[in-house]
């Protein structure tokens, strides 16, 4: 923990030093041109991309201060979050039209809410060098909880622009065996020519997490009382829990470079009278494009008590002395293309792509602690074969049709082929449309959007080895069609969005933790509705989401979800922004999916089910020039409902109530 709080602290200072650096230099560089005596500044802006070819889509630079206090209320990340309880710990979304899908390596799932990949990566303009650092801190010695953040922007020139960041979360937990660790650094860069344009990135995480695998009684929570011999009040420490030498540790890499050369010609603009030029604009027409994603994760699940070993899981195949095991991956991802690009001309009314993907993935599993020697320890009969290491090789080929310019109708489609490999015969069409009309005075948006996916099922969800879990598995590829639309009112705060989609040969997890397959169809109706009401300082934003599973035991799924949020914004002396307020969440009891220690996954019960209580979170969110800050009592309401049962995931509480504080600052020479 020292040494990471010595590297922030240096990251930190390079960070500062470099912001100096590039305005000093910014200042001091020579121009062709004599200076005026004011300079323009333009806006400073961000964007990130989007697979498989790095298209351009909008994002923000986090310095707003409306719903800071958000961002550290683990249970906030969705309306509906399954979660083990403490902040950057394992969790699995329950809004199933923003859940993602099975990735390659599933350790990774579980905390994709606290990485950084491609499409969240953001790239930044800001002309003037940019430093966001913030840090927030709640609870006390025993469960507190710190975030610290880093991000660094300063632009080169007007063209080209350098980064880095930094995320470091280290929270104790509220009960006993719950503390993780999670420190990601990353460098990405920029560069906007007329013809050649790059966005790169380096990014690496460090996450470690204790594993309890719950409490060992529910009622310390529910009815502390009868497990106590009348005491009520608990000690949330002293709760006992199923595992208590037991930690899973991930880490990984992502090197990701899209290239952009782009053909075309100068467009210029002569002066009317002397016939001479005033400037000239370089106008595309055809790019060839490259990208480079490299990435490797390792997983490892430690446990260290060979009782609580035996006893918690149902199976020992490998090691009759506790646990550790490591589960290994890299692939290597290379997409070429070319693009006509949209409107060089006045008929170029949409851009086109073709573009091949070849990739390499790499798995290594665990090895058989116990090989050369007598196996007569009680282990169980492995049910497969070992196979420790396996290579895919697979290939794709794909277009890409967008309009993305145009303010009546703007549209994107993607369709992609399996050709070789485990992905022959896969199938992957997206698309979505987008038109645009003026309404009382402002302009409303109607979305139309679905997809019709066949693809393969992950190598480890085919075939697996480890201490406790091995399978060998032949599963079908998966078959799933969505489509779905939205109407956005902006100047009535209304956004409606409705979608439906049939899944065919699903893979989930059962309730034995084991990936298993079901062959019919589930079919799953998703309606959500955000409505805000504004009255001069005082607001309401709403946010109502109804959705339904046509099998709940393979896919269980509240029915109703709510976040509610209810405030006052308002100015102090004209420098300090207020906003006050009271939010929370709410979803309907289902039998929500247990959580696995060992493989970091999300598994199927139909025991105890979760849901039916409201979180509720007061605050208050300040902005004064530069910088930002909140106060919250999150979970205020914990002794207020009925039961206490919060609970999430069975047998993982939630963070009961605790004061939060936060600060964040924008350094902007």
């Amino acid at each position: 923990m020292k040494k990471n709080r010595l590297v922030i602290l240096i990251l930190v200072l390079v960070a500062a030093m470099a912001n100096v650096a590039v305005a000093q230099f910014q200042q001091e560089r020579p121009s062709k041109t004599a200076k005026p005596k004011k300079q323009r500044v333009e806006p400073s802006f961000a964007w990130s991309v989007s697979e498989p070819l790095g298209l351009h889509y909008p994002s923000t630079i986090d310095t707003i201060h409306l719903d800071y206090h958000r961002t550290m209320v683990p249970s906030m990340v969705s309306d509906a979050w399954l979660t083990t309880g403490n902040y950057g710990a394992p969790g699995q979304d329950q809004i199933f039209f923003d859940r993602p899908v099975t990735g390659e390596f599933f350790f990774e799932d579980a905390i994709g809410a606290w990485l950084h990949d491609t499409g969240t990566m953001r790239y930044y303009n800001t002309r003037i060098p940019m430093t966001l650092l913030s840090h927030s801190t709640g609870g006390d010695k025993y469960s507190n909880l710190d975030r610290t953040r880093l991000e660094f922007s300063g632009n080169v020139n007007r063209k080209t622009q350098l980064g880095g960041g930094l995320d470091y979360i280290y929270s104790k937990g509220s009960y006993d065996v719950q503390a993780d660790k999670d420190f990601t650094w990353r460098l990405f860069g920029s560069h906007m020519g007329d013809r050649y344009e790059l966005q790169t990135f380096f990014n690496h995480y460090n996450y470690t997490t204790k594993e309890s695998g719950g409490i060992t009684d529910d009622r310390y929570i529910t009815d502390p009382a009868e497990v106590q011999g009348g005491e009520t009040r608990v000690d949330n420490k002293s709760i006992p829990t199923h595992l208590s030498s037991a930690h899973s540790h991930l880490e990984g890499s992502q090197l990701y470079l899209n290239q952009r050369y782009k053909v075309g010609f100068y467009r210029y603009r002569r002066d009317s009278v002397t016939d001479t030029v005033i400037d000239r604009t370089y106008v595309p027409v055809t790019s060839f494009i490259w990208t480079l994603d490299f990435k490797h994760s390792q997983h490892q699940f430690i446990n260290s008590s060979t009782s609580e070993d035996r006893s918690f899981f149902d199976h020992t195949y490998l090691s009759p002395d506790g646990t550790n095991e490591e589960t290994k991956f890299w692939r290597l991802r290379n997409t070429v293309g070319v693009s006509m690009l949209e409107g060089f001309n006045k008929w170029a009314k949409f851009g086109f792509a073709v573009y091949g993907t070849h990739e390499v993935r790499r798995y290594t599993q665990a090895a058989d602690s116990l090989t050369g020697t007598e196996q007569d320890d009680g282990l169980d009969s492995l049910p497969v074969d070992i196979v420790h290491a396996k290579t895919q090789n697979l290939l794709w080929v794909g277009g890409q049709l967008t309009k993305q310019q145009g303010s009546l109708l703007r549209y994107n489609a993607t369709a992609q082929f399996g050709v070789l490999g485990d992905a022959a015969g896969e199938v992957d069409i997206a698309g979505d449309v987008t038109t645009r009309f003026r309404l009382l005075g402002d302009t409303v948006s109607i979305k139309g959007y679905g997809y019709f996916k066949n693809l393969s099922v992950p190598y480890l969800l085919q075939h697996f080895i480890s201490n406790h879990y091995a399978w060998d598995n032949s599963f079908a590829k998966t078959k799933r069609v969505r489509v779905g639309g939205e109407l956005n009112i902006p100047h009535t705060w209304t956004n409606v969005n409705v979608g439906y989609e049939t899944l065919t040969d699903y893979i989930y997890w059962d309730a034995d933790g084991l990936p298993a397959h079901h062959s019919g169809a589930i079919h799953v109706l998703s309606a959500r509705w955000h409505q805000g009401l504004h009255f001069k300082a005082f607001n309401w934003e709403n946010s109502v989401t109804l959705q339904t599973s046509s099998n709940e035991t393979v896919l269980p799924l509240p029915k109703l979800a709510i976040y509610s949020n209810l405030y006052a914004t308002f100015a102090i002396a004209r420098v300090l922004h207020v906003q006050l307020g009271v939010d929370g969440n709410f979803y309907t009891k289902y039998y929500a999916p247990s959580y696995n220690p060992a493989t970091m996954t999300f598994h199927s019960q139909q025991e105890i089910k979760c849901g039916g209580f409201p979180l509720l979170n007061l605050y208050a969110n300040f902005k004064m020039k530069q910088a930002r800050f909140f106060v919250a009592w999150t979970h205020f309401n914990q002794k207020i409902h009925s039961g206490d049962a919060y609970f999430a995931t069975p047998h993982y509480p939630l963070n009961p109530a605790r004061l939060q504080v936060g600060v964040s600052v924008n350094f902007v020479n």
